[in-house]
């Protein structure tokens, strides 16, 4: 065996042994990454939104399902404004439901429990369950307009002992955002008859909505120490209908998993209810703020309607 021999042997073990290396290292990054993996639920508010100036309700109904079924999203749960049911909108309920999707109470008037009272609300809400109850792909979760489940502690229970009889669980969510108020200033573009650059409103919807989905949940990780099963509020708006596949998109790009609300409602923190006098944001800043994490982190930057009106003119979406 001569002397070039055994340089070139030895030159090929250390390729080998650095290949080597590199699967056992990008093996034990990939195993980590699945332990830590950041998952999300994709839930729908408002349903059934009339048209607007963009877009009939039927379109909407259309785009949003197409966009959920283009990227395989496992299940997504839309809660009903029940007074806004009749022979048209029952239709887009049935369209949701045949693709697959679940229903779910967003009480009958969409007013807050504290403007109600206990008595009212609990009323509202069974007026509600009596129009839903039978849809198709129906589920028990009921979801507080504005996330407010009643002025005082007294009436908080009473309201959720009440629903809990009628066989309700909490539609909590753990992820806030403005997405309604966006959605609103494209369709009051579009009402004035202003030119739309859609390739700018679908990076300033993404951005926006993701840097708040990534602020939730290191809200969540300070105060639990992990990241839970989020659920994402969303409204069933022409936003949604324009770039909720980009979103997708845009979220397994970064790591995160989209699951189904049943799923994420199995996350320890859907029982935990101790926070009661802090319910107008999310369950994660509900339980961050009982943590000691004071109420002026617990809201992202784009939960301002003001903060919203000036990053939509800088980021060039209507000219």
């Amino acid at each position: 065996m001569n002397e070039a021999y055994c340089i070139n042997l030895a030159r090929m073990s250390a390729i080998y042994v650095k290949i080597i290396f590199q699967i056992v290292f990008m093996g034990i990054l990939a195993a980590t990454s699945l332990c830590h993996a950041k998952e999300l639920a994709i839930t729908f508010d408002d349903a059934p939104t009339p048209d607007s100036a963009l877009m009939s309700g039927n379109e909407r109904t259309q785009k949003i399902i197409a966009a959920l079924q283009k990227a395989k999203v496992p299940d997504a749960l839309f809660f009903v404004q029940a007074d806004r049911l009749n022979k048209s909108t029952q239709m887009r309920l049935d369209q949701y439901a045949a693709a697959g999707f679940h229903i779910a109470n967003h009480s009958y008037s969409h007013q807050s429990a504290s403007a109600l009272g206990k008595k009212n609300y609990i009323a509202d809400a069974k007026s509600a369950h009596l129009l839903l109850k039978n849809q198709n792909n129906f589920l028990p979760f009921h979801r507080f307009p504005y996330l407010d489940c009643g002025k005082d502690k007294s009436s908080i229970l009473a309201i959720r002992d009440s629903l809990s009889e009628l066989g309700y669980k909490d539609g909590y969510i753990t992820i806030a955002n403005y997405d309604w108020h966006i959605s609103n200033l494209l369709a009051k573009a579009a009402e004035n008859k202003k030119n739309i650059n859609y390739e700018n409103a679908k990076k300033f919807y993404v951005d926006t909505l993701f840097s708040a989905i990534e602020f939730y949940d290191e809200v969540a990780r300070k105060a639990l120490g992990k990241s839970p099963k989020h659920v994402l509020l969303l409204h069933e708006n022409d936003a949604a209908a324009l770039f909720l596949g980009d979103l997708i998109a845009h979220l397994r790009s970064k790591g995160w998993k989209i699951i189904s609300p049943q799923k994420a409602y199995e996350d320890p923190i859907s029982r935990d209810l101790s926070n009661i006098s802090y319910h107008h944001q999310n369950r994660v800043a509900a339980i961050a703020r009982r943590s000691g994490i004071p109420e002026d982190k617990l809201y992202h930057v784009s939960e301002n309607v003001d903060y919203l009106d000036k990053a939509f003119v800088e980021a060039g979406v209507v000219y």
